[in-house]
């Protein structure tokens, strides 16, 4: 078997199982804080750690992975990446406002830039072990096999959306998930992997555009810092029944506004 396919499905394998092992650590350890169990961080790194270890058993390139900022040659990649999310959710906001499915009311400005910016830092740290891991290491390995576009975006997308199902089945409580959608946990595991699958294009041509994880680290904690609170929190507000539209999370206009994204960007990098 080529190494290349066999790190990568022993890669899947422990991605898949990574977070079930959390929970199972979380079920034997019950006094710990909620949101920040040791579940939680081995969901989190066991990922990184073992794409790491891959790359040092089969002494693979590092430089595929991305750790380069390359910033100097891709400014303009850097900036569009900062303003992806704000721009799709400013014209979502826009849209849902005028059809009357989103009530902007409570939205102080003030007060929002004020948990936006707060949350920045550890959202950076955060995807650091993501992007590493979906763009650098996943990403890069199937690039390697010489696979379509299509298909790179579909693997990606899936994996990246199946590792977050114990996240949405355990990790996450219910109230945050009923905020976002009021729905059964397993119909928002089938919208959040279709969203994924949707961002994913953009991720993966920012990635293959600069040969950087930077910029999409920095797309991913825009993303954080913005639409969770933005929705979670209790800025805005949807009218029952029109979340699977209008969400800025998972509404199917959003994610085809995203998918939009993600072609125009894959159109440029092919240019």
């Amino acid at each position: 078997m080529n190494s290349g396919i066999r790190n990568i499905i022993v890669f899947v394998s422990i991605v898949i199982v990574s977070g079930w092992i959390g929970v199972l650590v979380d079920s034997l350890l019950t006094e710990q804080p909620k949101g920040d169990s040791l579940g939680m961080g081995i969901w989190l790194i066991l990922p990184m750690l073992t794409a790491f270890t891959l790359l040092l058993l089969s002494k693979a390139g590092w430089k595929e992975v991305g750790i380069k900022p390359n910033f100097i040659k891709n400014f303009k990649w850097y900036l569009i990446s900062v303003f992806i999310f704000p721009v799709v959710t400013g014209i979502t906001l826009i849209i849902g406002d005028i059809a009357k499915w989103i009530d902007l009311s409570e939205l102080n400005l003030k007060i929002f830039m004020g948990v936006f910016f707060s949350t920045l830092l550890v959202g950076f740290i955060k995807n650091i072990f993501e992007e590493t891991v979906w763009r650098g290491f996943l990403t890069s390995q199937l690039v390697k096999l010489n696979l379509t576009d299509w298909k790179i975006y579909l693997i990606v997308g899936l994996v990246w959306g199946i590792w977050h199902v114990p996240y949405y089945m355990v990790f996450l409580p219910e109230t945050d998930m009923l905020m976002v959608m009021p729905v059964s946990r397993f119909i928002f595991i089938v919208v959040a992997i279709l969203t994924m699958l949707c961002w994913s294009i953009m991720y993966i041509e920012l990635f293959r555009i600069t040969k950087s994880i930077w910029p999409c680290v920095l797309l991913h904690t825009v993303e954080d810092s913005l639409i969770n609170p933005l929705v979670i929190s209790g800025f805005i507000s949807i009218s029952p029944g029109k979340e699977i539209l209008i969400s800025p999370i998972s509404g199917v206009i959003t994610s085809l506004l995203y998918l939009g994204v993600g072609l125009i960007l894959r159109a440029s990098r092919l240019r």
